[in-house]
């Protein structure tokens, strides 16, 4: 056994051993993960360049492993991450965090960051709503004190991050009963319709809408009553149908008044498929299905919106803001008939808000409502109960009345 010692290394011990009716020289080296490696060379030279070729191989593994970059340590928390949340929920992490962690910080070695790197690094962040803010603070926070609890760093630069920050967003304002007529009115025939019908009137999430089956819309039980079992998300633009729900309080009863009611009899006497709400094929919505077929609302609103007009060939852009009632140019058949904006979350809100003011008792609400939290149940309540300075004063006056 012979060592020979380069310029900047020692080599390990090696030895003259037979392959294949040649001679060579072997070194054995253990790897990062402590296992042997044999390397060989036909002479000293070569057996050196092998050796230190792997050397330094094996050490960037070793520093790749203990103090890797920030987004080779993200992309490995997403994945820890696989098997404890929803996909819907990862696929919202995994945005988020390319964006506004990998993309301003990702080169950066894990120790190398500091907690000015961050505050930097939120800056952008804090100029967008709250709730984003909220989302990517807390995945900093929990990224680096993932990294702290793994011995990957000593100091957590995440410590100092503000918690608050961000641009407030407008409240979300339930749709008054005029607004729910005359949105359904509008629709009525169109394919929303139904949608719209079921947000409103039993108040489930987009997912579980998009997610529901006619095995769990029971119409001949006294009352009628829809079962949520099912969830819906897109991958790549292609619907996945899941048991797995947003919550375990997402699983539940929902009785449904007597419209829904004969609203779905008459869908299910025409649908060709197990979904409520399915393509010409009788499946699940695709997200841009989905996007299509909420258009229908959207193109109706009077919001103002950005239009082109082709003058010799060359296309301007110019602000139009339709009238209420007016007539699409284009489009005979649509007029533009709805002053206010409806999302599919608005229709959900719009529910639990009249449940409140029907004078249904708060856990009553958040089951209906799917609610894990009963603080989101109690902010909702809160803002619709006693919104009103008469309901207020009524309030006050019975709590602080005394006897004459």
């Amino acid at each position: 056994m012979a060592k020979k010692k380069t310029e900047n290394t020692e080599l390990p011990a090696y030895s003259r051993v037979k392959r294949r009716d040649n001679y060579y020289l072997r070194a054995r080296i253990y790897d990062a993960d402590g296992k042997r490696i044999d390397i060989y060379g036909k002479d000293e030279q070569e057996l050196t360049a092998k050796v230190l070729s792997a050397q330094r191989e094996i050490e960037k593994t070793k520093v790749a492993r203990f103090n890797p970059k920030v987004e080779e340590y993200c992309e490995k928390w997403l994945e820890m991450q696989a098997s404890s949340i929803s996909p819907s929920t990862l696929k919202g992490y995994t945005l988020a965090v390319r964006k506004y962690i990998e993309e301003p910080l990702g080169d950066l070695y894990m120790t190398e960051v500091t907690a000015d790197d961050l505050r930097l690094a939120m800056v952008p962040v804090s100029k967008m709503s709250v709730s984003v803010y909220n989302k990517v603070n807390m995945l900093l926070k929990s990224i680096f004190y993932s990294a702290e609890y793994s011995k990957i760093i000593t100091d957590n630069p995440a410590k100092a991050i503000n918690a608050k920050g961000g641009v407030p967003q407008k409240e979300k304002q339930a749709l008054t009963d005029e607004q729910v007529s005359q949105l359904l009115e509008t629709i009525k025939g169109l394919p929303p319709y139904v949608f719209v019908m079921i947000g409103i009137f039993a108040g489930l999430r987009r997912e579980e809408i998009l997610a529901l089956r006619w095995d769990c819309v029971h119409l001949d039980s006294e009352p009628p009553f829809i079962s949520v079992r099912r969830a819906w998300h897109s991958e790549k633009n292609r619907p996945v149908i899941t048991t797995k729900l947003k919550t375990p309080a997402a699983k539940r009863d929902i009785p449904i008044p007597d419209n829904l009611a004969n609203c779905l009899r008459i869908e299910k006497e025409k649908s060709i498929s197990d979904y409520v709400i399915a393509d010409k094929d009788g499946q699940p919505l695709s997200y841009s299905q989905f996007a299509r077929i909420w258009n229908y609302i959207k193109i109706r609103s009077t919001k103002e919106r950005t239009i082109y007009k082709y003058v010799n060939g060359q296309a301007i852009k110019k602000k139009f803001k339709p009238e209420p009632g007016q007539r699409c140019v284009n489009r005979e058949d649509i007029i533009y008939s709805l002053d206010f904006t409806v999302t599919a979350h608005q229709l959900r809100h719009t529910y639990i808000t009249n449940l409140i003011h029907a004078g249904v008792d708060p856990k009553t609400v958040q089951y209906l409502a799917g609610h894990e939290n009963s603080k989101v149940t109690m902010d909702i309540y809160a803002k619709a109960k006693y919104n009103k300075p008469e309901e207020l004063s009524a309030v006050v006056n019975g709590a602080l009345k005394m006897d004459d």
